[in-house]
């Protein structure tokens, strides 16, 4: 069984010690980062983790902005390390960036049971063990760049695009519904189902050779959106 891979990006050295320690004891993989600019780039270089313990006070960004940063490569769980149970922070990192949140000084059983919680509600795939997943002899997704390989053709995507593509791999081959999809990809948003079916063609004219008949996002009419290829059936990175 892989263990569930976990970046933890926080100023304070001697916390991200004891989190890793606890949690490599726990079967966890740890990377930490005493700040965003390097977890960012170990990111792309490495691969998504599964999910991300992300401090608020970094030396060169605060902890939204890290999580904006992050959020636009993926739709990666995020829990919050917080100084103090500071409400307007709360209110508007849970609604923007985060699954979860902790409190300084950390408990580290405490925030292992918040891992598991927040894991638990998401399928654990492995979408993040690469920097590029092969899904198929034609298609290859590079989520770190904003990117995917379609028949040896580099088409880029923008983050928004990113993130759609990301929650469907994450769930296929099962239907994502209308809802679900707006929530998760405008959080702080008030974005209409209109605006998703845009974005929707928009992807499949990159990713489909024939957007009229998708080989990879179907749509459920008046539910939503799947992918329709299951990460069993992905091929193996022949690099």
């Amino acid at each position: 069984m892989k263990k569930s891979t976990v970046l933890v990006i926080d100023a304070d050295n001697d916390n991200n010690k004891t989190i890793a320690e606890f949690l490599e004891s726990h079967a966890y993989q740890v990377t930490t980062f005493e700040d965003a600019p390097a977890a960012l780039e170990y990111t792309r270089a490495q691969g998504l983790p599964k999910i991300v313990l992300l401090g608020m006070n970094l030396p060169s960004m605060s902890g939204f902005s890290a999580a904006n940063r992050l959020k636009l490569m993926a739709d990666v769980p995020i829990i919050f390390l917080m100084p103090r149970a500071d409400r307007q922070y709360l209110v508007e990192g849970l609604k923007k960036y985060a699954e979860d949140f902790v409190t300084k000084p950390i408990e580290p059983h405490e925030l292992e049971t918040r891992i598991q919680i927040v894991l638990g509600r998401l399928p654990l795939l492995d979408y993040g063990d690469e920097p590029a997943i092969r899904i198929d002899a034609l298609l290859r997704v590079d989520f770190a760049h904003n990117r995917a390989l379609v028949a040896g053709r580099t088409v880029r995507l923008t983050p928004t695009e990113s993130v759609l593509l990301n929650v469907l791999i994450r769930h296929a081959p099962r239907v994502v519904q209308n809802n679900a999809l707006l929530a998760r990809v405008w959080p702080a948003e008030e974005v209409y189902e209109d605006t998703l079916r845009v974005h929707m063609h928009r992807l499949r004219r990159k990713l489909e050779a024939d957007p009229h008949h998708p080989r990879y996002i179907r749509t459920e009419r008046g539910v939503g959106y799947r992918f329709t290829i299951r990460p069993s059936e992905w091929l193996p990175d022949d690099g």
